[in-house]
């Protein structure tokens, strides 16, 4: 049997956790807990909705409109092996799959589980959120610190690629 996805909740019409309209799917729990992080209530591991893949994926096929789905949290990651079976349905519908995570690229190389998630996915804004470091003059995250990376180029060069098309950057 499927591990549950505990949810934190969805957006069905996102425009702001990547580019086009996208389906963002916010897990419940993150370890990081960065302050000023803008979803403070997904920090405890205790809550959500646990929910299957293929639940969740149903939103997803309602939607025609969708060019891509987004992780997003909580800690995506720290739900890598309950989030590989919607992650594979996304892949296999043809829609981008993107992640935000406060994990860097190198953290999340050192776990399996996490590894195999993020090979199913196209995108990866990483690292922790920083306050000190935030702009509003950035797309698509949060702090300058925070990279937009390129997962199968950056899995080739086993080293973070940032993500050069128009549409992240």
């Amino acid at each position: 049997m499927q591990k549950p996805i505990i949810v934190s909740g969805v957006v069905n019409d996102s425009i702001t956790d990547g580019p086009g309209l996208r389906f963002t799917l916010f897990v419940q729990g993150c370890p990081h807990r960065c302050p000023g992080c803008h979803n403070p209530e997904t920090h405890p591991f205790e809550g959500g909705t646990p929910m299957t893949a293929a639940e969740i994926f149903e939103s997803v096929k309602k939607n025609t409109l969708l060019k891509g789905v987004t992780l997003s949290g909580g800690e995506p990651f720290s739900q890598a092996q309950a989030l590989l079976p919607f992650a594979r349905m996304v892949k296999d519908a043809n829609l981008e799959l993107a992640a935000y995570s406060g994990f860097t690229f190198e953290e999340i190389l050192r776990d399996k589980h996490m590894t195999e998630l993020l090979k199913l996915c196209d995108v990866l804004v990483d690292g922790r959120y920083e306050q000190q470091l935030r702009s509003y003059e950035l797309k698509f995250r949060g702090s300058s610190n925070q990279r937009i990376l390129d997962v199968k180029a950056s899995l080739a060069a086993n080293a973070p690629v940032s993500d050069t098309t128009d549409r992240w950057n």
